[in-house]
């Protein structure tokens, strides 16, 4: 659709009175003293502190720059003497082809220019519909309006009561007397999230890795939220009711939510240490340490960890489905593993986000090898993160026989081949896992650990430049 321009000279529709004084100009925002606090959900609690001049008895009052996304049903409005009678968001915003899409069925004017004179010709025009083009009647003839690039414009007579240039609620309220005072406006919002990222520097030769971690603020809510205090909730907060249970918010059956993801690899062991942070029931809480202004439509980052020399140590792992078997030799993991307890030098609780890893190459330039998520992970955790596959360290599983024992037991020789073509002797953890709680280790040639139930660990040293066999016969029910 060609560009439709406004002229405001003549807009006839009166500017709306609004209860809070002078509407702001452009930049600025009617809100008050903000305060956001966000959840990993992609949700939050806005409290938006202003000041009323309020008339005594019923008044209409109108809260300009709330969040595009509000949930009218979460909205609490608290001051001294105040009652809510009813509440109205109207979330229809002023644009171009708003503008149009209510214009229809009513007449404008249209504006055609002469490109080689640059005449103007104004003729009246009657919107007949806007469903993907602009269909109108202009005298006794039909048109389209053209996207053809040619200069021209359409002049509305005034702009709809319904369209609001920014996101407004609308409050009726019953107050006891008349005069400035400060109420606090509450609710819920979808549309904010945030996230944590890490940075990590390994320093092989020195077994030590520095750490920074980054919280990744997500606005998507349609307004911006100016000057805030921010609160960040690390924890998984239940989904709203209607989410739950496949409704819409206007109580319509929506397909069920898609099933939560898997639990991201690397915590070995869940620590037991509390960390020194503000927590809120089971959740641990993360101030911004100043204020911030968090635009709408924008990512925003801020540091909250910076860790330096936390022993780390590079593993490498190969993990076996139920005696599964290859034609081809397969890349073992690498892995970082390291500590978050105190005594090892990192101290703290980490929210789930992405850690990616860097080393140095031989100039002392830091280059990517890898990264992995990890889920929220409390103090004195152990971690072994999946961060790529080495190039030279590969393992190939073999099934050499299958026999069955008895009824449903079986026994399995299987044979793992390691191969190292690096200059430096590693050691693999060789996990075979799909055991069951019955399945016994007859016959090996080093030496297992049963990890659990369900899995068992070799740790296989392998020469540089070598190989190294690992056999195994199981006892098992299937």
């Amino acid at each position: 659709m060609r560009k439709m321009l406004l002229a405001g000279a003549v807009l006839s529709a009166a500017a709306p009175v609004f209860a809070q004084g002078e509407v702001p100009p452009p930049g600025q925002t009617a809100q008050g003293d903000v305060a956001v606090t966000i959840y990993n959900n992609n949700r939050a609690l806005v409290e938006d502190k202003r000041t009323l001049n309020l008339p005594s008895g019923r008044s209409r009052q109108e809260f300009r720059d709330v969040s595009a996304q509000i949930q009218p049903e979460t909205v609490t409005l608290s001051g001294r003497g105040i009652g809510i009678v009813e509440q109205n968001f109207d979330f229809d915003l002023l644009s171009p082809s708003a503008l149009m899409q209510n214009a229809v069925g009513q007449t404008v004017t249209l504006v055609r220019v002469n490109p080689a004179t640059g005449a103007e010709v104004r003729e009246r025009a009657k919107i007949l519909a806007a469903n993907g083009g602009v269909v109108m009647q202009v005298g006794d003839r039909v048109e389209v309006l053209r996207d053809d690039g040619l200069p021209a414009r359409v002049i509305f007579d005034q702009v709809p009561a319904s369209l609001r240039a920014r996101p407004t609620l609308s409050v009726t309220l019953e107050s006891d007397g008349g005069g400035a005072r400060p109420v606090t406006l509450t609710y819920l919002t979808p549309g904010l999230g945030w996230s944590a990222d890490y940075v990590a520097l390994f320093d092989e030769a020195n077994g030590r890795m520095d750490l920074q971690g980054w919280i990744t603020l997500t606005n998507n809510s349609g307004t911006p939220y100016v000057n805030a205090s921010t609160l960040l909730v690390a924890g998984a907060v239940a989904p709203p009711i209607n989410d739950r249970w496949g409704l819409n918010s206007y109580g319509y059956p929506t397909p069920p939510p898609p099933p939560p993801a898997p639990p991201p690899p690397g915590l070995t062991r869940a620590g037991t240490e509390t960390a020194p942070r503000q927590r809120l029931g089971d959740f641990y809480l993360y101030p911004l340490p100043e204020r911030t202004t968090i635009a709408d439509k924008q990512t925003k980052q801020v540091s909250f960890l910076d860790v330096q020399s936390t022993p780390t140590a590079r593993a490498y792992e190969f993990r076996n489905g139920w005696m599964a078997a290859t034609d081809y030799p397969i890349s073992v993991n690498t892995v970082l593993r390291f500590s978050t307890s105190r005594n090892q030098g990192l101290g703290d609780a980490l929210p789930a986000g992405t850690v990616r890893v860097y080393e140095r190459d031989a100039r002392g330039a830091p280059q990517f090898v890898g990264e992995q998520s990890i889920g929220h992970t409390p103090m004195g955790s152990d971690l072994s993160l999946p961060i790529g596959q080495a190039f030279d360290i590969k393992v190939k599983p073999v099934t050499v026989e299958r026999t069955r024992l008895s009824g449903d037991r079986w026994r399995t020789r299987m044979s793992y081949a390691l191969t190292n073509a690096s200059p430096k002797a590693v050691t693999v953890d060789l996990v075979q896992s799909g055991l069951f709680g019955d399945t016994r280790i007859t016959e090996q040639s080093l030496r297992s650990e049963r990890v659990s139930a369900d899995e068992a660990r070799w740790r296989v040293p392998v020469p540089a430049n070598g190989s190294a066999t690992v056999t195994a016969t199981f006892d098992s029910r299937y």
